[in-house]
């Protein structure tokens, strides 16, 4: 049963419930079910009540573009063999194959015919 307190919904919100629940009890639907699909249909699509601040609402926009920018710089190194943090996993734990396309993305030539002690050698002196 819907709550009987609609003060935290917007006025958007209870236009769009209205609506809803028009529409379902010219459908046939009893009047506190329409009710009840109208505001569970709102909730599932908005999220419930008027929502105050939220993710990243105080952050300045100047702030927010650095960081899209600072996490597509990280993606692209990553995806060109960087390791993925900081300390990364030692050489020498990692496989073989992940030894490759780390050799790969610092364009190491004859990778392919490298053992895994000549890739660690090659990946330490390109780094």
């Amino acid at each position: 049963m819907p709550t009987q307190n609609k003060d935290k919904y917007t006025a958007e919100q209870k236009k769009k419930a209205a609506h809803i629940e028009d529409s379902y009890e010219s459908k046939g639907v009893s009047k506190g079910e329409a009710e009840s699909r109208a505001w569970a249909t709102v909730n599932k699509q908005s999220g419930g009540g008027e929502k105050k601040g939220g993710s990243g609402t105080k952050k300045p926009a100047s702030a927010k573009s650095h960081d899209r920018k600072d996490s597509a710089k990280r993606a692209a190194a990553t995806k060109h063999g960087a390791p993925r943090n900081k300390g990364g996993q030692s050489l020498d734990a990692q496989t073989k194959v992940d030894l490759m396309q780390r050799a790969r993305g610092l364009n190491i030539s004859g990778r392919s015919t490298m053992s895994k002690q000549e890739l660690i050698s090659a990946i330490r002196k390109a780094a």
